[in-house]
């Protein structure tokens, strides 16, 4: 399978592509799949030993989706996780775009971990939540899960990227940047194809039938601008099944507090995003797939982080990126003990 329809970029929207080296995963260097199959992650059984069980292994843990507009400090506390994100939210969106580049920050506890990624929500933040989330992640491949194949659900068509494999290279601090892009989107219901058949020019019938496309509701996405990997269903959805209602990017983290004190974790490059370009972690060329299947520019971007002194966001725009952010950080530090 294939998607029907790809989103179309807006006539005064060119994505930036300088300085963006290509990116790989290290075991093409051991060879490729062949067509009609697809790379899948080896799961072995140090991955397991490290899970608290092996019901919960591969499965994601509740309660960790930012929630910028019904920030509870009690319930904030409760679920251990931290973000720094900026987000879009009160209209229909049917998919969303960014590159962001990619970084290997420290990760104090073997319980804990790292991600940069884009959000797509729909339904409240509660137990009736719907999301769709892509990025990178790192961790001890323990504290994450119903991610990349470990659950029925998504359906992968590429033979040429392995859902959970490292990437190669990374960015460098004050050197070599290295992105990824990602693209998810809906093939919305009101897209239909033209479908020509003896029945639709019999006498009883004389004019063309339209029929649905058997892929309509489907949520794809897209690594870089060559690899479609595949899509997620749309019955697996209860709230996503039409359109989601926020969007977000940015990065989160697990903060643990071993001995009452904030993780050491850090988020993006470990650094906070004043420093900048070759330093910071970012997302650019930021953009929301819209009702007419086109990609735009997002409008009232909003930032939310539960803790700046430990994790930060900076948004902006300029004529190259487009809407961009900048955000991380380190963590514990004198400013977030």
């Amino acid at each position: 399978m294939r998607p029907a329809f790809y989103p179309e970029r807006t006539a005064n929207k060119v994505e930036s592509h300088k300085n963006s080296p290509s990116i790989t995963q290290l075991w093409h260097r051991n060879g490729r799949c062949p067509e009609n199959t697809i790379p899948v992650r080896r799961t072995k059984r140090d991955d397991l030993l490290r899970a608290s069980s092996v019901k919960r292994y591969g499965r994601k843990k509740h309660k960790s989706i930012p929630m910028p507009l019904t920030v509870d400090s009690d319930l904030l506390n409760e679920s251990g996780h931290q973000h720094a994100i900026a987000y879009v939210e009160g209209d229909r969106y049917y998919g969303a775009k960014a590159t962001i580049n990619v970084w290997r920050p420290k990760i104090q506890q073997t319980n804990e971990f790292s991600l940069s990624q884009l959000w797509i929500l729909g339904g409240s933040f509660g137990e009736d939540l719907n999301s769709i989330e892509a990025g990178w992640q790192s961790d001890a491949y323990q504290a994450t899960g119903c991610y990349n194949l470990l659950c029925a659900g998504f359906i992968q068509i590429s033979n040429e990227i392995a859902m959970g494999a490292s990437i190669f290279p990374l960015s460098d601090y004050g050197g070599s940047q290295y992105d990824i892009s990602i693209l998810v989107w809906k093939v919305q219901t009101k897209l239909m194809h033209l479908m020509i058949s003896a029945a639709c020019f019999s006498p009883f019938s004389p004019h063309a039938c339209y029929k649905q496309d058997p892929q309509e509701g489907h949520w794809w996405i897209q690594f870089g601008n060559d690899y479609v990997l595949g899509y997620w269903p749309s019955f697996l959805f209860s709230y996503l099944t039409e359109s989601a209602s926020m969007i977000q990017w940015g990065g989160e983290v697990v903060n643990s507090e071993l001995e009452g004190e904030h993780t050491s974790t850090g988020m993006g490059s470990g650094h906070f995003p004043e420093e900048g370009f070759g330093k910071a972690s970012y997302f650019r060329n930021i953009q929301i797939v819209d009702g007419s299947n086109n990609l735009r520019a997002p409008k009232e971007v909003g930032t939310f982080t539960e803790q700046s002194s430990c994790y930060d966001v900076q948004n902006g725009n300029n004529d190259d990126w487009g809407h961009y952010i900048y955000y991380g950080g380190p963590g514990r530090n004198t400013g977030c003990p």
